[in-house]
């Protein structure tokens, strides 16, 4: 790409450098961003410095927040009982988007993979294993993603929580709704069967 700027060069390197977005999306948005009035790109350059300074993660469950404990382990309508282990932050947005789990969370950080040189020692284990001695928790659920680093993980904190009178369960996998059969990976058809449940 030909820049007549080398500062517009620079705004499309670093904006380029998010995720899901190439160089001519980053140029559309440096143009746009050009176009808008002084105001509107200062608020924008503020609100994400001030996302960068302020945010914190929460001492008990190591999801994002603005306060030192996030407003779902603070929240007194939670089901104590229910802890669900996912990999980051975006996995507990998702599921909350779901309006079907009122339990806790636990973020670990990412999952265990040798071949990126993450180690159980780089995750947020400790801490996982410490709430579950020591609070109400009965049941521990994994929603990590069904690759082979999510399920090492999985089997990893599978036999570091067995020692703990708790229920152990993943989320169930299996054949998404409005696809076809015949374009469903053997895996995931398998596991649809083996993981059937009653028709009612």
């Amino acid at each position: 790409m030909i820049f007549s700027s080398k500062l517009i060069e620079d705004a499309v390197d670093q904006i380029a450098g998010l995720p899901g977005i190439g160089k001519k999306t980053a140029l559309r948005l440096v143009f746009h961003l050009l176009k808008q009035d002084e105001k509107s790109t200062v608020a924008l350059t503020d609100t994400l410095l001030k996302l960068r300074r302020d945010i914190v993660y929460c001492n008990q469950c190591h999801h994002i927040s603005d306060t030192p404990t996030c407003n779902i382990c603070s929240s007194n309508k939670r089901d104590r009982t229910l802890l669900c282990v996912v990999e980051d932050s975006q996995d507990v947005l998702a599921i909350e988007n779901t309006a079907q789990y009122q339990g806790l969370y636990h973020v670990l950080g990412g999952v265990i993979s040798p071949m990126e040189g993450v180690s159980p020692i780089d995750l947020h284990i400790t801490s996982l294993l410490e709430r579950v001695a020591k609070s109400e928790i009965k049941e521990v659920i994994f929603a990590l993603s069904p690759t082979m680093e999510g399920d090492t993980t999985t089997f990893y904190l599978t036999k570091k929580l067995r020692e703990h009178q708790i229920k152990i369960s993943t989320i169930a996998r299996g054949v998404p709704i409005g696809s076809e059969l015949e374009y469903t990976d053997e895996i995931t058809l398998g596991r649809s069967i083996i993981g059937r449940t009653t028709y009612e």
